[in-house]
């Protein structure tokens, strides 16, 4: 598989790249690494069953005790890794992609996303080829698998309590809801309807092979035609995981991850719980963000791409909101790692407080045309130091000044160079977007 962890966790196609073998020495790493008492979650992916027996398999030769919580959201694991006073979460998830890939992430005790260097010393385990014998233990000595009774409960309840202890509840809204058959497809809703919403959910069915396609975050367009042909309130989706959320207003537009984090800041300033007047985002974030947060007096922070990098900065400077473009959204006050459901609440608890339509809260912030083309190639780590696609950069940001940016990287997960161009019109942020991705194809590809 080569490296193992990407931006997320390890990640790959399942059986191919990601196997048995290699879930089964992660799990003994993480029994070395992490401790003997580990909470393990998954998405409905096909191959969850497998990687998860490998991993605990791997985890229990070592002396560890595993907690199953079964299929249930990445945020729910973070939470009952702390709930239940473990040494260590992890998912079994390949988020957003496809389902034939997954992966494995892991949660440090406190139920935060492990330190890179802590995950590099796993991988050069792993990959080194340890030799399994010395991580088992005598056959009186391995551990067990014990499931944890009402994991999605949990889960539900506290989202349902966050709510209740700000006073807002959702009497009377109706919400249409994508869980992209996945794990939130056993969450969501509840949670939502406890909270007085009515709720018209589609894709909670699932059968480990429909995960992500053609719903869910990813392709909001059956969630537009749910809002439309219901005359819901708001649209709320889904990825495969459900550690991220996007929305659709009433009138079919798309509300995404700046959006709802500039909409949510605002909201915290005004109520004077925006710790540091400061919130995090990264190098990704829309140029209307940045603009409407200096519009509000708010200071942004960037990072790296990865919620991980959102939330070092955020413990670092003692920040409590975060979160990235695509969805993943941090609110510390509530969990350690990005959270769909939780941000659903929180976003629509803003509308609720200020009596305005999800558009008009989202309005807080105008978002910069933005094209964003993928370029599959051979070899990512190519494109450090390849000056032909340089000089396609460099011309890009000379004429577009101080209207617009460009931003070309590499994906975490998946064989792509990403090529990322704001404009003050979508014609400029497409031309340019294309001729340096057609650069990226003839070097690269």
């Amino acid at each position: 598989m080569g490296k193992l962890f990407g931006t997320d966790g390890a990640r790959g196609v399942a059986n191919t790249e990601l196997t048995c073998e290699i879930a089964y020495r992660l799990g003994q790493a993480a029994a070395k690494f992490l401790g003997n008492l580990l909470v393990v979650g998954k998405d409905t992916r096909l191959s969850g069953d497998m990687l998860e027996a490998a991993l605990a398999a791997g985890a229990m030769s070592a002396g560890a005790t595993v907690l199953s919580a079964g299929v249930i959201p990445t945020p729910a694991v973070a939470l009952l890794t702390r709930r239940m006073a473990a040494a260590g979460g992890i998912v079994i998830s390949a988020s957003h992609n496809p389902p034939e890939y997954n992966g494995i992430k892991f949660f440090d005790e406190q139920g935060y996303k492990l330190p890179v260097d802590l995950e590099s010393r796993i991988e050069d385990y792993v990959l080194a080829g340890a030799l399994l014998a010395e991580e088992r233990v005598p056959g009186d000595e391995v551990g067990v698998s014990i499931p944890i009774e009402g994991a999605c409960e949990i889960y539900i309840e506290y989202a349902v309590h966050a709510m209740e202890d700000q006073g807002v509840r959702f009497d009377g809204m109706k919400v249409a809801l994508d869980a992209a058959h996945g794990a939130s497809s056993l969450t969501s809703a509840e949670a939502l309807r406890r909270l007085g919403a009515e709720v018209m959910a589609i894709h909670e069915d699932f059968d480990g092979t429909d995960i992500n396609v053609d719903c869910g975050s990813t392709h909001l367009g059956p969630l537009k035609d749910l809002v439309a042909e219901s005359g819901a309130y708001i649209g709320v989706a889904h990825d495969g995981d459900a550690d991220r959320v996007l929305f659709v207003d009433a009138q079919g537009n798309e509300i995404d991850g700046d959006m709802v984090e500039a909409a949510c800041a605002v909201d915290l300033k005004s109520r004077g719980r925006l710790k540091g007047n400061t919130v995090v985002s990264t190098v990704m974030c829309n140029l209307g963000f940045t603009h409407a947060m200096r519009e509000a007096g708010i200071e942004v922070l960037r990072t790296a791409v990865g919620d991980r990098h959102v939330l070092q900065a955020m413990r670092e400077g003692g920040y409590v909101l975060g979160g990235e473009q695509s969805g993943h959204t941090i609110f510390l006050a509530h969990n350690t790692t990005g959270d769909g459901l939780m941000t659903a609440c929180q976003f629509l608890a803003v509308c609720v407080r200020s009596g305005k339509s999800a558009a008009e809260v989202a309005s807080v912030m105008r978002r910069f045309p933005q094209e964003l083309v993928n370029v599959e190639v051979s070899d990512k780590s190519g494109l450090e130091g390849n000056s032909a696609v340089a000089e396609a950069i460099r011309a890009a940001e000379e004429e577009l000044g101080d209207n617009g940016r460009v931003l070309v990287r590499p994906s975490g997960t998946e064989p792509l160079i990403r090529v990322m161009v704001e404009a003050a019109c979508d014609e400029d942020a497409l031309r340019h977007a294309n001729a340096i991705a057609q650069m990226v194809q003839r070097e690269l590809a």
